[in-house]
């Protein structure tokens, strides 16, 4: 089956919501609100088969001049395992490039799926700009189990 990207629109808010609702019960991810998501629609990735279904979903959030952030990324179970979560990590890697930004983290529980597409592992206090918008507001702050991660462009 093939599968593309695209950026999100507000028709997509309904199955973002769902999907990541689904995955923030099972405690993998944050959950966002309808509210989160509209005033991100912009950060958000779509992935969808060839039938047109939607599959997952990302968001890249820009925190500085320097640095981005993936969130919210999830693919439905029906779907894991065939090259779907990286295509959107690329998506969003393409963004970031697009917008002048060779700096990508994610926080997440999804350690080896982020170091297989080229992220390495780094302590949250390298992403002070991260701490102090969002984790401060998190239920998991300060005691958060999430793992950081970052990838950056390769320097030619």
């Amino acid at each position: 089956m093939k599968y593309s990207t695209r950026k999100a629109c507000i028709e997509d808010s309904e199955f973002i919501y769902k999907i990541l609702f689904y995955y923030s019960e099972k405690k993998l991810l944050l959950p966002r609100s309808y509210n989160q998501i509209y005033e991100n629609i912009r950060d958000f990735f779509i992935i969808e088969s060839e039938n047109g279904e939607l599959v997952g979903c990302a968001a890249l959030h820009v925190f500085w001049k320097d640095l981005v952030e993936i969130r919210s990324l999830a693919v439905s179970e029906e779907h894991k395992g065939k090259g779907c979560g990286r295509l959107l990590v690329e998506a969003c890697i393409k963004e970031a490039l697009n917008l002048g930004i060779g700096k990508v983290f994610a926080l997440t529980y999804q350690v080896e799926f982020f170091q297989k597409v080229g992220f390495k592992n780094i302590e949250k206090e390298e992403l002070p700009h991260k701490i102090w918008s969002d984790c401060l507001n998190c239920v998991k702050f300060p005691d958060c189990d999430e793992v950081s991660l970052v990838w950056t462009k390769e320097k030619t």
